[in-house]
């Protein structure tokens, strides 16, 4: 697939350029007979939509899926489902002063190194604009899905942590951070204004929540659940660490402290705690899983910053254009997206090996 696609058993593979005339995907291996229309699709690349308040790019995309293929009065049918977005408002011309320049922090460099030509506009393939069609992908792989809740969260903003003891699961769209922390959304307002208003971007910790998960999904001893979720949560553009469960935090506890007691409840397994995240062994515990990723800030700034050029020689870049102040706030449905692609992925792979779910 070169590195376009992923999935066993549900694979998804996208294709397009920021500022060419479209971007989509192809899903194969989603099962018949599922209702599916765009109006399933389209709320979940609402809340990825640019240009919707002043914290993230005024690019203008109005993000309208068209199902091309796979579907048939209204289900599914078996067969690839083709998905489509038309690009309405690319600017190319703001990027033809850096034609010839590698942004620092970008993919500029990195593909021309690989393939001898890179398209400058927007970064091309290498954009976050790619990551619409993996937002629709997953709204499809939710269907896939009915019985596990998945909800996505921005936790820290630069510096700026949440306090956990104020989240509240109703405030995360009631603010345009999908903060959890009423008060701590309100402070982000300020400290995000000063950063967009210096021309400058900063980091931020996304934290998405799976309920519901039955035990049993993953495969050992390669193709770990959480392994994959790793690799798959890895590929968002701009993350450059993941965790499960505690993740780091755990390399502080003790061995009694990490230990996910067990006890019964009702004559059925239950654990006392959730450092493991809801995967032990690379296999779902039936506890909630929670994965966590950070995101680097926007490597798009006005502030100069040395860089080489293709003559070669040393010059400095500024970034123009309509750029995110903190690319992590329109990742939050992008970690729901793959947290619900992996999934279904590893749903499907289950009922396969235990022929349509016949052991309990």
């Amino acid at each position: 697939m070169a590195g376009n696609g992923s999935g066993t058993q549900l694979r998804f593979t996208t294709w397009g350029e920021s500022h060419g005339p479209a971007i989509g995907c192809v899903l194969d291996g989603v099962p018949p007979l599922i209702p599916l229309s765009e109006a399933d699709i389209q709320p979940f690349l609402d809340k990825r939509a640019p240009g919707q308040n002043r914290f993230t790019t005024q690019r203008r995309e109005t993000d309208q899926v068209k199902i091309l293929s796979g579907v048939f009065e209204g289900v599914t049918t078996g067969t690839p489902i083709s998905l489509l977005i038309e690009n309405v408002d690319a600017r190319s011309k703001d990027y033809g002063d850096i034609k010839d320049k590698f942004r620092p922090g970008h993919a500029d460099y990195t593909y021309w190194a690989k393939y001898g030509i890179r398209d400058y506009r927007g970064g091309g393939r290498s954009s976050a604009r790619e990551t619409a069609m993996r937002v629709a992908a997953g709204a499809v792989a939710r269907k896939i899905i009915p019985d596990i809740s998945i909800r996505g969260a921005l936790v820290q903003i630069g510096a700026q942590r949440i306090d956990r003891s104020r989240w509240d699961d109703a405030a995360i769209d009631a603010n345009p951070f999908f903060c959890p922390d009423p008060q701590a959304a309100i402070q982000w307002e300020t400290y995000l204004d000063d950063i967009r208003k210096a021309g400058s971007s900063t980091g931020a910790v996304i934290e998405v929540t799976a309920r519901g998960v039955p035990p049993g999904l993953g495969e050992p001893v390669y193709e770990k659940l959480d392994a994959v979720l790793a690799s798959a949560v890895m590929g968002i553009n701009a993350v450059k660490g993941v965790e499960i469960g505690d993740g780091f935090a755990s390399a502080a506890l003790s061995g009694e402290d990490n230990a996910d007691e067990m006890y019964l409840d009702n004559g059925q397994p239950a654990f006392a705690a959730n450092h493991a995240g809801g995967i032990l062994g690379g296999i779902s515990t039936g506890q909630d899983i929670v994965v966590r990723f950070a995101v680097k800030p926007t490597s798009s700034i006005l502030s100069p910053r040395r860089t080489i050029d293709l003559n070669p020689g040393e010059t400095s870049i500024s970034t123009k254009g309509r750029h995110d102040p903190c690319v992590g706030i329109r990742a939050v449905p992008v970690g729901e997206a793959m947290m619900a692609l992996v999934l279904a992925d590893f749903l499907l792979r289950q009922k396969a090996l235990t022929r349509e779910g016949s052991r309990p």
